[in-house]
């Protein structure tokens, strides 16, 4: 028996837009020294349930996504790729705000200031 030692590689948790992934690269020509890169989370918390969360990394937890940019590497939170499949992840700047924004397929609700979700 024959096995194809060839592997498809896995399309990414999530969509970055160009606007992000500038953004990831902003942040990263400042980050704090042992930083190794941006990671999204979904912590526990809001109206909803469920919230957004951006930070620095200084270390990748084994199950943790990763895809590459040109600005460096964004991590998806291990426990947290399921409710963000298929999302797209932007970055969105106007005269009175400024943040990263997503469009998640899997959100079934959000709260009505937009900071938290529901799945």
């Amino acid at each position: 028996m024959m096995t194809d030692t060839k592997t498809r590689q896995r399309p990414a948790a999530l969509h970055l837009t160009p606007a992000a992934e500038a953004r990831i690269a902003a942040l990263m020509a400042k980050a704090p020294e042992g930083t190794i890169g941006v990671k999204l989370s979904t912590p526990r918390r809001g109206c909803s349930g469920l919230a957004y969360s951006v930070d620095y990394v200084r270390e990748a937890a084994p199950f943790d996504e990763r895809i590459e940019t040109p600005g460096g590497t964004f991590f998806v939170d291990g426990a947290s790729v399921l409710y963000l499949v298929g999302s797209t992840m932007d970055w969105v700047e106007d005269d009175f705000t400024a943040g990263f924004t997503f469009q998640n397929p899997n959100a079934k609700g959000s709260c009505g200031c937009g900071e938290s979700f529901t799945v």
